[in-house]
């Protein structure tokens, strides 16, 4: 199915080299041989991509090697709603640190991972908390993304097998849908994650989170896609509890730049108390 779908795309340009072809008469054997070439880089993609290769695209795309960068975070309930202002710096794999900014209440406190450690810092009482593995599923701050979710302890290439599992049409989009489950000794959270990817850019379009019994726990949405730091990326994200649909937290990028040195006192407990 995978060889037929880039074969496809590639007829474009077969059939556009075809009417040149005829236009200027070109020789048909050299015509011939550029065809040939151009079928065989298309099934040579199709072999190559798989949904390890297609994870590891988003995951370029979204974070890169290391991200530095400004968002809103929005979190909205059924009773309540409120804005949160983030600051935020990621090295990949192994480190992350953000930063509330605003409102008042909640400015100055910032959380750290460190490898598999990770602290919140609570300036109000000036104290550092340690967070064991057994609450990285805890809501962070209150939202629908986890303390996991935000610092990205899980590794999503190494610690999940990719599978592309079909390719589907949604919308009038040609998308991937990537199936990724934990490998057996894999320190992680989910039973399993569900990606759908367009196909054209491996733009992502939503992740699913599964637990262990198989049930859909909640989706993440991405949309608005535009230009940032010279690349294409979603700068909305929502994230949408499947028991509670009227609850929503989203998170906009504000402005973020990739691949740039991050300097290592940025992500030590000295900076998290803000010291």
């Amino acid at each position: 199915m995978q060889s037929h779908l880039n074969f496809n795309r590639y007829g474009y340009i077969v059939f556009i080299l075809f009417v040149l072809g005829e236009i200027m008469r070109l020789d048909r054997k050299i015509l011939l041989g550029v065809l040939v070439w151009f079928t065989t880089c298309g099934l040579a993609v199709a072999q190559t991509l798989d949904g390890r290769t297609i994870v590891s695209e988003i995951e370029k795309r979204l974070w890169g090697s290391t991200s530095q960068g400004r968002y809103e975070m929005v979190i909205t309930t059924p009773y309540w709603q409120r804005t949160l202002k983030l600051k935020v710096w990621m090295e990949r794999p192994d480190k992350s640190f953000i930063r509330i900014l605003s409102p008042s209440k909640e400015a100055g406190v910032g959380s750290l991972r460190i490898k598999d450690e990770m602290w919140n810092y609570l300036p109000k009482v000036e104290r550092t908390v340690k967070v064991p593995p057994s609450l990285m599923l805890q809501a962070w701050m209150g939202s629908n993304f986890t303390n996991d979710d935000l610092v990205k302890e899980s590794s999503m290439i190494n610690d999940y097998t990719h599978e592309l599992a079909t390719e589907d049409n949604i919308n009038g989009e040609q998308v991937y849908r990537v199936k990724s489950t934990p490998k057996s000794n894999a320190p992680v959270v989910w039973g399993k994650l569900i990606y759908l990817v367009r196909q054209s850019d491996l733009m992502p379009l939503s992740f699913d989170y599964y637990d262990e019994r198989g049930r859909l726990i909640k989706s993440l949405t991405f949309s608005e896609v535009r230009e940032m730091d010279g690349r294409q990326v979603p700068t909305l994200w929502e994230m949408r509890p499947t028991d509670k649909p009227e609850n929503s937290t989203v998170i906009r990028l504000s402005e973020v730049i990739f691949d740039r040195p991050i300097s290592e006192k940025i992500f030590t407990l000295r900076n998290l108390r803000g010291r």
